[in-house]
């Protein structure tokens, strides 16, 4: 019969298959994430989105990098069998064997590379917000100051990177990695422009981050005042860690700044005043918020 010729070479396929189901079980062996002995929610850092993101990174990078050599090797090992089984050689038909397994190292090494550079970009948002964690962390004296510091704030449809509670008001702070060009001769240009709409990088221009702020800001602010019973002087910061900021006209009721001394300015910016008993309100609700959403989203849960 001759489509056994074609069914019996799948034998040759149950090792490599084998080795397949391995890799995919494995995949989220390395999983950074941890819990809390003490209420067993999860325990978030600086940056946990970004983490959350990279963990993910590393482990697509995992499954193409094992999973690449064994598809490639499918092709091949069948064709293979089929030599063993066909009653007649054909070489068109060895020749597209080769050929797949040709195409699909060529798909999982692009994968491979796509993997790689994500990595690199998740770095450098992630190398940028401890930055800005850390600058954050310096407002926060409990015995002596009413600061909060809030990280990975999540919203109804994405996340708000940092949120600080001072006594003159409230600041979403959003954080931004861009790569810094150079010149022909090695100098590196780190001047953004900031105009009402957009952010003018050398060589290229972007709205997006002014966007997201602007309106993360007014979401908080809306939410704030519904919880709270009362409007919050709230204001938002994009941080541009490794640039120098020329303003050219920012936009009303958000700041860009770069980063560094940020702990200085927020607490030099005076929004308004907010009594004790609001403060304790907007950190109470948002203590509430983030518990509420780690207690219904699955440990295995994408982040939002």
């Amino acid at each position: 019969m001759a489509w056994l010729e074609y069914l019996l070479p799948l034998i040759f396929l149950f090792p490599l298959g084998a080795m397949a189901v391995i890799v995919i079980a494995l995949r989220n062996l390395h999983d950074a994430r941890v819990r809390s002995p003490f209420n067993a929610r999860p325990l978030r850092e600086p940056g946990q989105a970004l983490r959350d993101r990279l963990d993910r990174a590393f482990a697509a990078l995992f499954l193409d990098g094992a999973l690449g050599p064994i598809v490639s090797l499918a092709p091949l090992v069948y064709g293979m069998g089929r030599m063993l089984f066909a009653s007649r050689q054909n070489w068109l038909e060895w020749a597209l064997y080769g050929a797949l397994s040709t195409v699909l190292v060529l798909i999982y090494c692009f994968l491979l590379i796509r993997d790689f550079q994500l990595i690199r970009r998740i770095k450098l948002g992630l190398a940028c917000e401890l930055a800005v964690g850390q600058e954050l962390e310096r407002m926060i004296h409990p015995e002596a100051h009413p600061y909060y510091v809030f990280h990975d704030v999540p919203t109804d449809t994405d996340t708000i990177d940092h949120v600080a509670v001072t006594p003159h008001g409230v600041f979403v702070v959003e954080t931004r990695a861009r790569t810094r060009p150079f010149t022909a001769d090695g100098r590196e240009i780190n001047v953004v422009t900031v105009e009402p709409k957009r952010l003018r990088f050398p060589g290229w221009s972007e709205q997006r981050p002014l966007a997201k702020t602007l309106a993360t800001t007014r979401w908080l602010g809306e939410w704030l005042e519904n919880r709270c019973g009362a409007p919050v002087p709230i204001m938002g910061v994009l941080t541009l860690p490794g640039w120098d900021i020329i303003c050219a006209g920012t936009p009303e009721g958000l700041m860009v700044v770069s980063g560094e001394s940020l702990a200085q300015q927020l607490e030099e910016k005076q929004l308004g005043p907010i009594d004790d008993d609001m403060h304790d309100k907007v950190i109470a609700a948002l203590i509430e918020r983030a518990a509420e959403l780690e207690k219904n989203t699955p440990l295995n849960a994408p982040s939002i």
